[in-house]
């Protein structure tokens, strides 16, 4: 089973249905993952986080918040896990609710790396690291916002047990009933943080030259397809980024060496996330979106501030296959129905986008109750 590698025709847009190996997809504007910290106690989805997902369900493609693979994968409060059988429980209600509206879900694996504070951390421990630079900023806790730690390196035997808790959130991911999962190597998260040489300044076989940098990303990409068809699996990158403190000394070498190599798999898409402002003016290199389209063969999903008209401009000009939308869905749960109407889109409220109840999260309106 392969996944489709034809680019777009002229006549695509965001509301042509698009079949990745054994799955369609009813149109191309796919939910991106949001961090929303409303997970109840042990990191467990609560029937609040089924409502949500439901009313989001006319995606083509809804991709979770980012789950942390194992209690070291996690960075921020009341951010759900697919580590314990609560959680699998708790995603299990999610996923048959999303199913029950026709809707697709991919579950988002989510190790943060030292994006973390010992608070979170299992009896208190240092977050783990490719190397021990620790990141400007303040983590968020449980008890406020507080400075990161300097982070522990990984020592080289650790590294196999970090890559078996992927392969096992995979696994819990396929009891839980979703349709496939996405590999979280953006935003400056563990996996990001070993491909970058700004973070990692090692000088074993992952670390020193590109191949060894990206060495992690693709054992657990062959780790996690062994649970999960390479066809159901996604990977998502942020060629540029700076958010979490990150910096490479050349993004479009690094970049181009991993999205090349993605070329030997047959995933379900690779997810970009393109620099914004905000990254650029931190230093964060703008490759063009061409280039990596160029190099990769497969389907390709675009992430950064797109509206109807840029989504449907970048499909149909073959740069790219799927566009993830983020705060436009947080905002609008009928966001495709709204994109292919043209009409007015709700204003997200940013007080609301982290913590707290169901305002900000399950009461925005839809269409017919809006007009």
């Amino acid at each position: 089973m392969t996944t489709q590698t034809q680019h777009s025709s002229a006549t695509a847009d965001l509301f042509t249905p698009l079949t990745i190996g054994s799955m369609t997809l009813r149109n191309r504007v796919v939910m991106a993952p949001l961090t929303r910290n409303r997970a109840g106690a042990g990191n467990v989805p609560t029937d609040m986080n089924v409502e949500y997902y439901r009313q989001r369900a006319s995606a083509g493609l809804i991709i979770t918040e980012a789950t942390q693979i194992s209690p070291q994968g996690v960075g921020y409060p009341l951010t759900p896990g697919i580590h314990s059988q609560e959680q699998v429980t708790g995603w299990k209600k999610v996923v048959e609710a999303v199913h029950k509206k026709g809707g697709k879900i991919f579950l988002q694996l989510w190790h943060v790396g030292r994006i973390s504070h010992p608070s979170l951390q299992p009896n208190g421990e240092l977050p783990v690291a490719p190397s021990a630079i620790k990141p400007a900023g303040q983590a968020a806790t449980y008890e406020g916002m507080q400075d990161f730690v300097t982070p522990r390196a990984l020592e080289l035997n650790e590294i196999p047990g970090i890559i078996n808790d992927y392969q096992l959130a995979a696994r819990n991911a396929r009891e839980a009933g979703f349709d496939g999962i996405e590999v979280h190597a953006a935003n400056g998260y563990l996996l990001d943080q070993f491909l970058r040489d700004g973070t990692n300044k090692r000088s074993d076989k992952y670390g020193g030259s590109i191949d060894n940098r990206a060495r992690l990303i693709f054992e657990v990409l062959d780790a996690v397809i062994k649970e999960w068809p390479d066809y159901r699996t996604g990977l998502r990158l942020s060629p540029g980024g700076t958010f979490n403190d990150m910096s490479d000394s050349n993004t479009r070498e690094t970049f181009g060496y991993v999205v090349k190599k993605l070329n030997d798999y047959k995933l379900a898409y690779l997810h970009l996330r393109e620099p914004d402002e905000s990254d650029l003016r931190h230093g964060g290199e703008h490759v063009h979106l061409e280039y990596f389209r160029k190099l990769y063969h497969g389907v390709l999903m675009v992430n950064g501030g797109y509206d109807a008209d840029k989504g449907n401009t970048v499909i149909k000009d073959g740069k790219a296959d799927l566009v993830a939308y983020g705060v436009k869905f947080i905002a609008n749960p009928d966001l495709p129905e709204r994109l292919q109407k043209n009409a007015a889109l709700n204003t997200p409220d940013p007080a609301t986008f982290y913590g707290g109840d169901e305002k900000g999260y399950t009461d925005y309106p839809t269409l017919p109750a809006a007009s």
